[in-house]
């Protein structure tokens, strides 16, 4: 219960100094997901709070930080001792959560490269760098060993390695163009991101049109930035949702287009490029692969139609 002396205080400052075994930051994220009622209802980190309001604070059960090697099947792009480059398959999560113990990339990568793992930037995400969201398919590098890890991770938040995804839009779209906005959480759903903030990040995203399609565009995006989802909210926000987009998409208009939506059932977005500098090496290295089975037959029945 909130006493007298707290009224006007921030929920999340609140509680924070309540002796709980969670950072400011951890108790911001947990806020976030709904783990915390004000008055029986979900409340926002900045929400004031009144005298003698009951908070309740309902995290979800620990999880095992023991992740168990999988064998499950990887299509590796390249590798050698410090890194190893992959095809992520859609469908596939990246590292183990609450709601995915098992069947990760993690779990694959634990049976693929044994101990060479371990330790290697904490227990939950070996060697993981960066992520693509689990129903994205498309290029992803590991690092396996620390000093590869912290280059690489330095490359990705100076922004001067190569991103490229496919995606496939809602509309006609310009020849080229960039979205330059700001970023954060979307204030009506904070589990879901928003460009049309008054505060957050910087965000840029650059495209190209690569196909026009009846009533849909294959574009190329290439990131300058690499916020959560960034693509998919861009595009929404512009009014132009990809295709499939069970969380910032609708259902489209266009008969065709809403069954070859309804058929990929996922986003229409693969990583196609990624270029980085081997931190051992120096050299500049690039993959790149084709949009995978379910996506080409998304283009192809746009093609026939």
């Amino acid at each position: 219960m909130v006493a007298d002396a707290d009224e006007g205080e921030r929920l999340d400052v609140w509680l924070a100094r309540q002796g709980l075994p969670y950072s400011r930051s951890q108790i911001r994220r947990r806020i976030e997901e709904g783990e915390v009622h004000v008055g029986g209802q979900p409340a926002k980190p900045s929400r004031k709070l009144r005298a003698r309001e009951r908070v309740r604070f309902a995290p979800p059960p620990p999880v095992s930080t023991e992740d168990r090697p999988e064998d499950i099947p990887l299509a590796i792009l390249y590798e050698d001792s410090h890194l190893i480059v992959i095809d992520k398959p859609a469908g596939m999560v990246v590292h183990p959560a609450t709601s995915h113990q098992a069947g990760t990339l993690v779990n694959a990568l634990l049976h693929h490269c044994g101990d060479s793992l371990t330790g290697v930037g904490g227990e939950r995400r070996p060697g993981i760098v960066h992520r693509l969201d689990k129903d994205t398919s498309g290029v992803m590098v590991v690092a396996k060993d620390e000093p590869t890890l912290v280059a690489l991770q330095v490359q990705f938040h100076a922004h001067s390695l190569t991103r490229r995804y496919l995606a496939l839009v809602e509309g006609v779209v310009a020849e080229q163009g960039t979205f330059r906005s700001k970023y954060g959480r979307d204030p009506r759903d904070r589990k879901k991101f928003s460009s049309r903030v008054t505060v957050g990040k910087r965000a840029v995203t650059h495209w190209t049109v690569k196909e026009r399609l009846p009533g849909a565009t294959l574009i190329e995006a290439r990131l300058e930035t690499g916020r959560t989802h960034q693509i998919r909210v861009h595009f929404r926000d512009a009014g132009h949702p990809l295709v499939g987009d069970p969380v910032y998409g609708r259902a489209p208009r266009e008969p065709r287009l809403r069954q070859v939506a309804a058929a990929l059932g996922r986003q229409a977005l693969h990583a196609h490029v990624l270029g980085i500098v081997h931190p051992a090496t120096g050299k500049y290295l690039e993959w790149s692969t084709p949009p995978p089975a379910d996506l080409e037959r998304a283009l192809a029945d746009l093609r026939a139609a």
